[in-house]
């Protein structure tokens, strides 16, 4: 029988002190000194110019920028995650050349800088000037400009997706080489046709691993479409630099620009962690 703390007082006549954990207080101290620091330089340094950041936080065309960022987030993602289940899907395949095929893919679209991949899918015109659509190797159909087709949001938005299938395909492919091999064979011997063993047993499975990667991959892309600034797309850091450059404010557009990009993927963040608990389900 374990014996209670009452009790050993009661035997020995003395008194149990709990252990005591000196340099735990002082770290502690030591962080809310720092942070306390760091909030009154930002409430009493007139440079961060609070006033300009809550003038232009929600103007008409901030507001826009932000918009026009969540659209390329969303674009970027639900195509990219969806061509690159398609190509985790192939790099599991025992066909070689599905497989290779996918891990090609792979391998040319990581090691491409996002930047280039965005100014080749903008410039796509000098080496294609029309589209033609119609039997391959065969007579075409009809024919568009390609400057007509694919504008700049449309190539903002296609740099974005084909680069990101690239890392979804990854992340998806983890997550289904987590599953233990047992369920498939488990499901296999029961019965259970193809599809629905993917779709019912292995993938909800395979989330637990897939979505915390997904979730990070996702907050990064928020911040990534910054990059096309170099196609003159207004989003949010193009649309800051042009108002600062107007006006001289730079420290205060900044600050409106981060304080945004935080919003943004804290939201991104609560989400996650609540698709994360339903997928634990049933989990320490």
């Amino acid at each position: 029988m374990t014996t209670t703390a009452p009790a050993v007082r009661q035997a020995t006549g003395s008194k149990v002190a709990p252990t005591r954990h000196p340099f735990r207080w002082l770290a502690a101290a030591g962080v809310v000194m720092l942070l306390a620091m760091a909030a009154n330089s930002l409430v009493t340094n007139p440079a961060w110019e609070w006033e300009v950041v809550g003038q232009y936080l929600f103007a008409p065309s901030v507001l826009r920028a932000v918009l026009l960022t969540l659209e390329l987030t969303a674009l970027g993602t639900v195509f990219g995650f969806a061509l690159g289940g398609v190509l985790a899907v192939m790099r599991l395949s025992p066909n070689p050349l599905l497989s290779s095929v996918a891990w090609g893919y792979v391998w040319v679209f990581r090691a491409v800088p996002l930047i280039l991949q965005l100014l080749f899918w903008y410039n796509l015109a000098l080496l294609y000037p029309r589209l033609s659509f119609g039997i391959p190797f065969g007579p075409s159909f009809f024919s568009v400009g390609t400057m007509d087709l694919i504008g700049p949001v449309t190539a903002a938005a296609l740099g974005l997706a084909l680069h990101q299938a690239a890392y979804a395909a990854e992340i998806v492919r983890g997550g289904l080489l987590a599953v233990d091999p047992g369920q498939r064979e488990a499901a296999a011997a029961l019965g259970i046709r193809r599809v629905r063993r993917f779709f019912r047993i292995i993938l909800p499975q395979a989330m637990r691993s897939i979505v915390p990667n997904a979730g990070n991959e996702i907050i990064g892309l928020v911040k990534g479409t910054s990059v096309v600034y170099i196609m003159a797309l207004p989003e949010l850091f193009y649309q800051v630099q042009v108002i600062y450059m107007r006006n001289g404010r730079v420290v205060a557009l900044l600050l409106v620009a981060a304080i945004w990009y935080l919003a943004l993927t804290t939201v991104m963040s609560v989400v996650q962690h609540y698709i994360e608990r339903h997928y634990g389900r049933g989990r320490s």
